[in-house]
């Protein structure tokens, strides 16, 4: 038997689920999931489940880092008597890792020093997202010695993007020489997202088209024809395409020089670890809902009357519909379904209606009541009846993907 640690460090919490296999490359089962937050808003607090066990908000000291987030809860796993399947920490097989940005890398890879270190120089292309990853990384190796650490990389699934889609209109040296293309994210979710899907309509998922939305705090736009990526709304780092919680998504390149004539000083929240400029800060943490409204939740942007976020909310969803159209041209009109997942896609049910509204000249329709009832299977069609596509929603799970990768690689071992 393998015990297998999804680890998916953001800049804020640590989450981590744990799962056993056998080692016949069947799907992992869970054993428990645990999850530090708060890390840059303190204190910091302990969500904990197995079994009947739950244990929510609770809040925990000394945790000042990633890395304490990550040694707590290795602590708490090890401590937890009623977890038989892990008595100490050699018991634990593999650690998967959820880095953003893998550069060239199209599939996982198992990290050792070289890995390690090709992951660290793609920290200037990504230096708000891999910096947290790696750190967990390096702790896991640490605490972790009998362990195999595995990178799973959010632009992998996109490898497949076709040129013309990844090429950016600039210099092709200069572009070359600095990996300067489209890389697009949320690829973890991505591959459960067409794989669930591919399951529910009963098609193998190189038949399988879907124009797919991961909406979060972080939100991107997928194309995916026959089961591979054929374009997505992120670029060579996550701020490109939709605006987020904080980031601004597509602007004008030259706003920025416009917004502050410091764009292109280090700004003040540079550290040895993490070198970003004053642009760069401003776009991906400045901006956004944040900067629109004064709040990063959408669910209260949704449901206010208050100018400010009625403007975000339509804001949101023309740039939505514009990604929508796209996909659709791109795809020849051969789609089997629109796809809503991630957090604001699996909860919110206004904005799936304003989409699905404006996207009814396509062929796509909704039935009010079931996109209003709590979405509880995997994948739910909330399609009207009739409709020419179906209309679906996913219950994404990036931790479940990694570790269900890992398992199947465990196949014949």
């Amino acid at each position: 038997m393998a015990i297998i640690l999804s680890v998916n460090s953001g800049s804020s919490s640590v989450k981590v689920s744990i799962y056993k296999s056998s080692k016949q490359g069947q799907d992992p089962i869970q054993l428990a999931d645990a999850q530090i937050s708060g890390l840059t808003a303190p204190p910091a607090k302990l969500s904990y489940q197995r079994g009947s066990e739950n244990i929510k908000g609770q809040e925990v000291k000394d945790i000042n880092s990633n890395e304490d987030a990550c040694e707590y809860i290795l602590d708490h796993l090890v401590k937890d008597n009623s977890l038989s399947e892990i008595s100490s920490r050699d018991d634990i097989t593999y650690a998967c890792h959820r880095v953003v940005h893998g550069g060239d890398y199209p599939t996982a890879h198992v990290i050792d020093e070289d890995t390690y270190h090709h992951l660290e120089d793609l920290t200037d292309l990504a230096p708000l997202h891999n910096t947290s990853a790696l750190a967990i990384v390096k702790a896991c190796m640490k605490a972790l010695p009998k362990a195999t650490n595995i990178a799973y990389f959010d632009s992998s699934f996109h490898a497949t993007i076709p040129e013309a889609v990844r090429t950016y209109a600039i210099d092709p040296k200069v572009a070359q020489r600095n990996k300067l293309r489209k890389y697009g994210f949320h690829g973890i979710s991505y591959a459960f997202i067409t794989r669930a899907v591919a399951q529910y309509l009963n098609k193998p998922e190189s038949e399988t088209s879907l124009i797919a939305l991961h909406l979060g705090s972080g939100a991107s736009a997928c194309a995916i024809k026959s089961g591979k990526s054929l374009d997505t709304s992120m670029g060579l780092t996550p701020l490109a395409g939709l605006p987020g919680a904080t980031r601004s998504g597509d602007v004008d390149p030259s706003l920025i020089f416009h917004f502050t004539h410091d764009a292109g000083k280090p700004s003040p929240s540079s550290t040895k670890e993490m070198h970003i400029s004053t642009a760069e800060e401003i776009l991906n943490k400045k901006s956004g809902w944040k900067a629109l409204t004064g709040t990063t939740d959408f669910g209260e942007i949704s449901s206010s009357q208050d100018p400010a976020c009625k403007l975000a909310f339509e804001i949101f969803v023309d740039r939505l519909i514009h990604f929508i159209g796209s996909y659709y041209v791109k795809l020849e009109g051969e789609v089997d379904a629109l796809v809503f997942a991630g957090g604001i896609g699996e909860k919110g049910a206004l904005l799936r209606t304003r989409i699905v509204e404006k996207c009814r000249c396509l062929g796509f329709g909704l039935d009010e009541q079931t996109n209003n009832n709590k979405i509880e299977d995997v994948v739910r069609d909330i399609g009207m009846e009739g409709a020419r596509y179906r209309t679906l929603v996913c219950q994404t799970d990036e931790q479940f993907e990694m570790a269900r990768q890992c398992a199947a690689g465990l196949e014949g071992n």
